[in-house]
């Protein structure tokens, strides 16, 4: 773990992406937390500078992803502001030892954490509260055009989804259809 001002870094086995906790100033009044700061991630190697603040509002059930930008690859920082979610991100870089390898964390309003991804991944949640609002701010600009994804079932990355309490998953038409990552690999226009 990396101490730096008021966050703490946990690199996790997958190079580059990290567990960040901050600290939370509370009293009788409320709290207050700093849930970034350019100096403190920058002397953690953190060097990224994000170009666009993104939030989505989703219930129950609802998994999003396995996005990511094809040629406009996104680093992010994600937590979430209300509720509950189960928080994914695969390696798609090719000369990563992790290559297809998934971590996954719980980010929820009441433990605070963020999750930190670099370039060169998918990412996804499946929503496990009533609701959720999920926050990210993104190193890149998002391009419709260039958005690639990978079926959240895939047999061979093999992700532990927690979904024991939901009944129902809810997808977007299109997260049903992705393909998996062997078909990216053996054919980027499919993803």
């Amino acid at each position: 773990m990396i101490e730096i001002g008021k966050f703490n870094f946990k690199p996790v086995d997958i190079e580059g992406v990290y567990i960040i906790e901050t600290g939370v100033f509370g009293d009788n009044r409320g709290y207050f937390m700093e849930t970034y700061n350019y100096n403190d991630f920058k002397s953690a190697g953190l060097n990224e500078v994000f170009v666009q603040d993104n939030k989505s509002k989703s219930k129950k059930g609802v998994l999003r992803g396995l996005h990511f930008q094809k040629n406009y690859s996104q680093g992010k920082l994600v937590r979430v502001e209300k509720g509950e979610v189960f928080d994914v991100v695969v390696d798609l870089r090719e000369r990563s030892s992790t290559y297809g390898k998934w971590i996954g964390v719980t980010l929820s309003e009441e433990n605070r954490k963020q999750f930190y991804i670099p370039k060169g991944f998918a990412h996804g949640f499946l929503v496990i509260s009533d609701e959720a609002e999920f926050c990210y701010k993104c190193t890149e600009f998002y391009h419709p055009e260039d958005e690639g994804g990978i079926i959240w079932n895939d047999p061979d990355i093999n992700i532990k989804w927690p979904l024991e309490e939901i009944d129902n998953i809810i997808f977007s038409e299109r997260d049903k259809l992705w393909p998996t990552l062997k078909e990216c690999k053996n054919n980027i226009k499919k993803c």
